[in-house]
């Protein structure tokens, strides 16, 4: 242990008490010891410190920080050293406000474009996540803060997060859902790991040995802190024989009880809960040291990068006819409420208190361009308004180019609520139609944080896709528009034709219970392309001013070698991606996977030779027979393009393999070796998991781990009456275009969570109560209930004078 001298100190009460949250974002400290508080805060793409009391959700208002863009809109750099860059900012910015650890990043799989997270999360693809991770992770800790990836595992969906569970098979969790944990620990050297809310089959993330132990801490060597998300924790004991650190936010002093009883039960050993304190008190006592801290950040040069990072991201999707960039003198109109108030971030615990927000609508007059007139043309929300949409098209009439700023609203994409289409609202199709209709120039510029179903892409001529740009995007998209910036930016993720193609379609996002992972591998590109679907735009994909040529490859055991070559009139940069496959392997897998990348600038003309080397990731799988990575002999392909759909130079190379004891019977996984995977039957995906399908259906009464919507099936008629009145809430807060965060965190909230969110106001004693009312026991509950408040008040004033003397 680092800190025996202090842990020998230490009663066990403070041991305990140490290891759950004193605050909503701040941890126990105790000055008899020496021991000072730490302070967490969210932060993936801009701190979001609460300038007065906290809550999870942010309502209440916090301080000014740089808004930079979403993790969604920066993968499509492929850039980790503006990864890097933005984390070094985070950290800077976390400093000044006397942030210890950023929550963040985020880089959980999308899985399915519905997730209502998927803004801030990288990728589909795990290689791709983690690199871009990594970077972040280094850039945050080089400021003397830790960062905290999240979250920490299989987390695909909103709805009912805290009271589900992922049933996945081993080598799909190792080879999609934590390769990119994996890198952000190896590569990026991460202090702190967040876990996820839901069970992985099973066993929830929290207390999961075989997640914290075996695979983090035993596999990778991960030796920093395990925290929990916020309510996240099911059984605190559970959670430290795992080895999770943090028990956030602020559960009181009940879960600290139930740890020193554990101990004096011998249920846990106290050795147990001194090996997770002296991980705490490393972190603590670490970023608490003295340290030169600057009084404010550069709000000027950090807007600056996130004009950087937004215009490095932004994805040029079409561009007919060379529509873009616009001629000097183009005279234009730019219709869109976006253009007004931009869609630059996401809802929920991410959103944040920008310095500053640039505007297309105020920035368009400082570029060499003559403004026809402005109109919001559509209300975002969805209703109808004939009044702005005649404005509109008469304005679009009236233009060479319209400029039209669109996308998904507030309410499509936020924490707490997935999605349930692919769709942007109707109404700005509907506009977007009518304007085609009297002008053929049209440039869209879409604002969303996840992929879109896009039938009306015949309307525009152009269309630049910013993401969920920050603060600084308006003018970065305007700089591309121009011709300022040639955009470099390439999908991080597959546009589908329409919901129905996409691989897990059937099994999103969970019935009753269970989430079933049954599509395995074939998330994203890697279905796509191997059961020959259609897309609209596949990964990778990214359009340029210039064009770019790629010649002379070549394969050793250390890489690959080939020549890029920009053969336009305009400098540019190539985003040079390495994917490899195998024909006929004995062990199935997609047709091709991510293994490498490089982002190359070259001038109009410039050649430049470019090599991608292979590391540990490149050509493993997981064998679920050894329970070890291991390798396929044969002969591999070498692919490298300029997107998964579009690969320029191809080669072989033949790689001696490890595999004695193959994993899988052919005859048995018909679905799996051909990749159509989209009706796969119980049979065979308990063939893929190694066992039985585990049932997850609600039956019987209701329990502490049930979500608070599931008491539509209570037997307690005011229990119905409850879920009945918040549905209602729910469903006025959605159709007024403002989702209520707390209503939908509550909403899909289990009943143990009332006792790890509450600041020790209500103990598990008493949700045991609240959920015999809840299955029809009224009096039984109700005296247990208000029992255990007493008992629950009285053991904690015990406890306080315990540890603080007072």
């Amino acid at each position: 242990m680092k800190h025996k001298e202090i842990i020998d100190k230490m009663k066990l009460e403070e041991k305990a008490a140490l290891l759950s949250g004193k605050g909503e974002w701040q941890t126990w400290d105790f000055a008899r010891l020496g021991i000072p508080s730490m302070y967490c805060s969210d932060g993936p793409h801009g701190i979001r410190k609460q300038a007065g009391a906290g809550d999870h959700l942010g309502l209440n208002p916090s301080l000014p920080a740089t808004c930079f863009p979403t993790a969604a809109t920066v993968a499509n750099s492929w850039d980790p050293e503006l990864g890097e860059e933005i984390g070094k900012a985070l950290g800077e910015e976390a400093s000044v406000q006397g942030v210890h650890v950023v929550l963040g990043p985020g880089l959980n799989i999308k899985r399915s474009p519905l997730c209502g997270r998927n803004f801030e999360y990288f990728s589909e693809d795990p290689y791709l996540a983690g690199k871009m991770a990594a970077g972040y992770v280094r850039g945050i800790q080089s400021q003397g803060v830790y960062a905290c990836p999240k979250h920490f595992a299989v987390n695909s969906q909103e709805l009912r997060r805290m009271a589900m569970n992922a049933v996945v098979d081993e080598r799909t969790l190792r080879e999609i859902y934590l390769t990119g944990f994996e890198i952000a620990v190896k590569e990026g050297g991460a202090k702190a790991i967040m876990t996820s809310y839901n069970q992985v089959n099973g066993t929830y993330a929290n207390e999961n040995t075989h997640l914290l132990r075996d695979i983090l801490r035993n596999d990778w060597g991960y030796d920093g802190i395990v925290i929990t998300d916020w309510g996240g924790s099911n059984d605190h004991i559970k959670g430290v024989e795992a080895g999770s650190d943090l028990e956030m936010p602020t559960p009181g002093l009940d879960s600290a009880r139930q740890i020193v009883a554990a101990v004096k039960d011998g249920k846990i050993s106290e050795a147990a809960v001194d090996e997770c304190v002296d991980r705490l008190l490393e972190a603590v006592l670490t970023l608490t040291k003295e340290r030169d801290i600057p009084a404010e950040f550069d709000k000027k040069a950090h807007h600056a990068l996130a004009r950087k990072a937004a215009s490095e991201s932004a994805v040029l999707l079409k561009n007919e006819e060379n529509i873009l960039p616009l001629k000097p003198g183009t005279r234009v109109a730019l219709i869109g409420d976006f253009a007004f108030d931009p869609r630059y971030q996401g809802a929920g615990s991410s959103m944040v208190n920008a310095t500053e927000l640039d505007k297309m609508a105020e920035m368009i007059k400082g570029y060499d361009l003559v403004l026809a007139g402005t109109s919001k043309g559509y209300i975002r929300t969805g209703e109808e308004d004939a009044v702005l949409a005649k404005e509109a098209v008469d304005l679009a009439q009236a233009a060479d180019v319209v400029l039209y700023c669109f996308g998904l609203d507030e309410l499509s994409e936020s924490e707490g609520i997935d999605r349930t289409h692919m769709r942007i609202p109707q109404n700005q199709i509907s506009l977007l139609e009518s304007m085609a209709r009297v002008n053929k120039n049209i440039v869209g510029v879409l604002s969303a944080g996840a992929a879109i179903e896009m039938p009306w892409h015949y309307c525009l001529k152009g269309l630049l896709h910013g993401y969920l740009y920050g603060q600084a995007g308006a003018g970065a998209m305007l700089d591309i528009l121009t011709g300022k910036v040639n955009p470099s930016g390439r999908l991080n993720e597959t546009y589908p034709l329409c919901y129905e193609d996409t691989p897990a379609f059937r099994y999103f996002p969970s019935e009753e219970r269970n989430s079933e992972y049954r599509e395995g591998l074939y998330v994203g590109y890697r279905y796509y392309d191997t059961s020959k679907v259609r897309v609209m735009y596949p990964f990778g994909f990214g359009l340029s001013y210039t064009t770019f040529e790629y010649s002379d490859i070549k394969v050793d055991e250390a890489g690959v070698t080939f020549t890029v070559k920009n053969t336009g009139k305009t400098d540019g940069t190539e985003v040079a991606q390495l994917y490899v496959g195998m024909k006929d392997a004995k062990v199935y897998r997609p047709e091709k996977e991510l293994k490498g990348f490089a982002k190359v600038f070259l001038k109009a003309g410039e050649s430049a030779e470019v090599k991608i080397p292979f590391d540990d990731k490149t050509f493993r799988y997981w064998n679920v027979r050894t329970n070890a990575w291991e390798i396929e002999g044969g002969t591999y392909r070498i692919m490298v393009g300029a997107s998964c759909a579009d690969i320029r130079l191809e080669a072989e190379a033949d790689v001696a393999g490890t595999t004695e004891e193959f994993p899988y019977y052919t005859n048995r996984m018909p679905s799996y070796y051909s990749g159509l995977i989209q009706q796969v039957d119980d049979k065979e995906f308990e063939e893929l998991l190694g066992t039985s399908i585990p049932s997850g259906k609600w039956t019987g009464d209701l329990t502490v781990n049930d979500a608070i919507c599931q008491m539509y099936y209570a037997k307690s008629a005011i229990a119905r009456f409850v879920y009945k009145k918040l549905t209602q809430m729910k469903k006025k807060s959605e159709d007024a275009g403002k989702p209520d965060l707390n209503i939908l965190f509550i909403y899909n909230m289990p009943f143990r969570a009332i006792a790890k969110m509450t600041g020790g106001m209500v103990s598990m004693e008493m949700v045991e109560g609240i959920v015999t009312m809840v299955n029809g026991h009224l009096f039984r509950g109700l005296g247990r209930t208000i029992g255990g408040f007493f008992r629950n008040r009285k053991l904690n004033k015990r406890y306080i004078k315990e540890i603080t003397g007072k």
